[in-house]
């Protein structure tokens, strides 16, 4: 008997589909962003779940999910939305994607850097309100060459920040986690603590899953340490920042400009205080920059 698997958008493209078709019994829920309780009415009796959202698969999701679910993966590589410990303890297999967006957001983290340290988006909104002025000094930017950047975990994706930021002449790297890596001493990227990290860069990137130890990391504390000229960069998961911190460092002049692609609350309301700032540079795109892959486990 084939298995049955449910995917949970409509929106995935037809090349994965047909692919898993060619073994499986697809049922494909019919909106791109269903809510906890339009997935659980049609899941039980499926032995396999693919999530495309960030659906919060906990110990009350699996016990309404039914008997017959065997595989749980996600079309992300975190997956701090999938209670791990509960989904094994049950015997249920899980599935995600490592390393399939390592370049493409690394290529982002590139973008955001040089956006904020060069101050784009203010630039753009001086254009757009008729201020822009001829001083020799205006709108000055910071510059990668000769800079020492910090890398808040130097998992793969942080590696690539890495090797793509060597071109800029970039004078040191260092970067924090749980332990020295073989990685980084073949970088030339030094370990050190997140405070010296926090002292010592021009440019701090965060990169690292959001856990227990990483959420909220980034608070008024954290930057208060931070250097005066620093740009900040989010390329993780937007829980890891206190936002009314990110506001008052940027706003207070803390910390020079910041970076990001990921938010919380994401996406940002309209009319949020964080798209007010002119040195805040906020692009939401990475999510949709990648090509459906999926791995099951039987």
């Amino acid at each position: 008997m084939r298995p049955r698997v449910l995917i949970t958008s409509n929106d995935v493209p037809s090349a994965g589909i047909d692919l898993l078709r060619t073994k499986c019994d697809v049922t494909i829920i019919q909106t791109t962003n269903p809510s906890q309780e339009d997935v659980l009415q049609v899941l039980p009796g499926h032995d396999a779940i693919f999530v495309t959202n960030h659906l919060n698969i906990n110990s009350d999701f699996l016990n309404n999910a039914g008997t017959s679910l065997k595989v749980v993966s996600t079309m992300s590589a975190g997956y701090d939305h999938l209670d791990v410990p509960e989904i094994k303890r049950r015997g249920i297999k899980v599935g995600h994607t490592p390393m399939v967006l390592s370049d493409a957001v690394a290529e982002i983290a590139v973008l955001l850097t040089l956006n904020a340290a060069r101050r784009t988006h203010e630039g753009r909104l001086k254009l757009e309100q008729g201020q822009v002025m001829k001083n020799l000094q205006w709108l000055l930017g910071q510059e990668l060459r000769g800079s020492t950047v910090g890398i808040v975990g130097l998992g793969n994706i942080g590696q690539a920040i890495v090797k793509r930021l060597k071109g800029f002449n970039v004078a040191c790297f260092v970067y924090t986690g749980h332990s020295r890596k073989k990685a980084g001493d073949e970088l030339g990227a030094h370990f050190v603590s997140l405070d010296d990290l926090l002292e010592q860069s021009d440019f701090v990137i965060v990169s690292a899953p959001l856990n227990n130890e990483t959420r909220g990391l980034f608070d008024d504390n954290t930057f208060n340490k931070m250097k005066k000229n620093a740009v900040f960069v989010n390329i993780a998961r937007g829980q890891i920042v206190k936002t009314n911190a990110l506001i008052k460092a940027l706003r207070n002049n803390i910390i020079f400009a910041a970076g990001l692609d990921v938010t919380d609350p994401e996406p940002l309301p309209p009319d949020h205080e964080l798209l007010k700032i002119p040195n805040a540079d906020v692009f939401i795109n990475r999510n949709f920059s990648f090509y459906f892959y999926v791995m099951f486990v039987y």
